[in-house]
């Protein structure tokens, strides 16, 4: 793929000409996506030893990453592809998206299975029968829902769970080629419109967005993925006829931290306060951030920044939740002490984050340049 600038949660690297023989970069929306994604793993880290109850964690709704996420994905895939369908293929597409998303999907089953059977302190919780998990690991590299293993109850992807949503990205890239590349902008205002009230019923319903991850609430991930996905699409369309706000790139990391640490709303008799904050971000919060983003500037030396957390984002994403599982059963038997807890998690969130690096210089590049290479050999 062309171009420098990085955009979704995947890392695309994305470039357009919106100048006289220039390319318009985007590092601010690079840098949002590492600090969702590092919001994302702070919120894991925290939620284990609390077991996942959002009212008592610190990052109460930064579960709403992943629609953030899907939300640029739309931005980021619209940009990249929507001048290029003269000379590119449906097929060539498909292949371009799964040279840039399926490394890092085999990693993270691959980092999931190795979790499970290695753990030392699940081994007693973790007994299912190879069979099953030689299924659950070939499902999870082809991201469908996967058997249900012991010590995973409930989870649709049960050896890397944030993969559910990867399921939800190759949906919305199927979607884009076969279909919503050939709309108008109006239509897409029009789905995005109809899709943004169901979303919202489902929220005002649920009372949270925190679904679309397990068999009980999977139907809520189709119901997550479309507005944001086609909204990014359509504001792609639009940006350049959007009021231009440079806000910067710290300010706007501020604004998603502030979204995800607003507490848990209460109920007023039957209506859901909490819902419908969750569907006010998505519908109106993050939209605003990432039009804000494509006309904001870093700042002064934020911009190596901006790009290294952005490179960092799709990896560390994918491979952070195997060793999550690992702290939850350490946490489960072992009954730390708050200390200790507090200890390991400091290093955790390094740790992960170090990994990612790894991940990404040392598998994931390489990976995809080889295939890159042989893919523009075959014509692609």
């Amino acid at each position: 793929m062309d171009g420098v600038s990085v955009l979704s949660r995947t890392g695309d690297t994305v470039s357009a000409d919106r100048t006289s023989g220039g390319k318009a970069h985007f590092e601010v929306l690079d840098g949002l996506r590492g600090s969702a994604a590092f919001l994302v793993v702070a919120f894991h880290i925290i939620g284990i030893p609390l077991g996942f109850n959002n009212s008592k964690n610190l990052l109460h709704h930064a579960y709403l990453a992943v629609d953030f996420f899907f939300g640029l994905s739309g931005f980021v895939i619209g940009y990249a592809y929507d001048d290029r369908w003269s000379r590119m293929t449906t097929l060539e597409f498909f292949k371009l998206r799964l040279i840039r998303l399926q490394p890092l999907v085999i990693l993270g089953a691959t980092m999931g299975l190795a979790s499970y059977l290695l753990d030392p302190f699940g081994k007693h919780l973790q007994q299912t029968p190879l069979l099953t998990l030689l299924l659950a690991y070939l499902a999870s590299l082809l991201l469908v829902p996967s058997p249900s293993v012991q010590n995973r109850v409930g989870e649709t992807h049960t050896l890397n769970s944030p993969s559910w949503s990867l399921t939800q990205e190759y949906l919305a890239n199927i979607g884009y080629a076969l279909v919503l590349r050939r709309l108008r902008t109006r239509t897409l205002a029009i789905i995005a419109v109809i899709s943004g009230l169901v979303l919202l019923w489902a929220a005002l319903q649920r009372g949270s967005l925190d679904a679309g991850w397990g068999y009980k609430n999977y139907w809520m991930a189709p119901i997550r993925l479309a507005f944001p996905f086609v909204a990014g699409l359509w504001l792609y369309r639009v940006y350049d006829r959007l009021p231009r706000i440079n806000i910067g790139f710290l300010p706007l990391s501020a604004a998603l931290l502030a979204a995800f640490m607003t507490p848990v709303l209460p109920k007023l008799g039957s209506f859901s306060c909490n819902g419908l904050y969750d569907a006010l971000c998505v519908l109106v919060v993050f939209p605003a951030i990432l039009i804000a983003g494509t006309h904001s500037r870093p700042g002064s030396g934020l911009i190596a920044i901006c790009k290294a957390s952005g490179r960092l984002s799709y990896p560390l994403y994918m491979t952070h939740y195997p060793f999550m599982y690992v702290y939850a059963n350490w946490v489960e038997t072992k009954h730390p002490a708050h200390g200790q807890q507090v200890y390991v998690a400091l290093f955790l969130a390094p740790f992960v984050i170090l990994f990612a690096w790894v991940a990404v210089k040392f598998f994931d590049e390489p990976i995809r340049t080889k295939l890159r290479h042989y893919g523009f050999q075959r014509g692609i």
